[in-house]
């Protein structure tokens, strides 16, 4: 199982590496055909917006996240609240759970 199904929207994560090295944040989107994320309050980038006077927006300089990539975070487990990897386990009845690889508790989709 790659990286790409192991971090959903709505997770806890922290960056592990660049420029945000230790900063936590949710997960706002996640594109796994790019393999990327976008985290609340990460990788905040300045984009330069022109004035359109037909939807009454005004000019200027906006501050938005950018999009990671989704092997620089990992996924803060809820029940012991560290960076951990996550595995995947095929219950009895067939379904697919997350699981913590530190405290081995069930990491629930939200």
């Amino acid at each position: 199982m790659s990286a790409k199904a192991k971090v959903c929207k709505n997770d806890l994560v922290v960056v592990i590496t660049g420029k945000d090295l230790g900063k936590q944040g949710r997960v706002l989107l996640v594109k796994p055909r790019e393999g990327k994320v976008l985290v609340e309050g990460v990788a905040k980038i300045q984009k330069h917006v022109r004035r359109n006077p037909q939807r009454g927006e005004n000019g200027g300089i906006v501050e938005k996240e950018a999009l990671i990539d989704i092997s620089n975070v990992q996924v803060i487990c809820p029940s012991c609240g560290k960076p951990t990897r996550v595995s995947m386990k095929v219950n009895e009845d067939g379904t697919k759970n997350r699981f913590c690889k530190k405290c081995d508790s069930v990491i629930e989709r939200s």
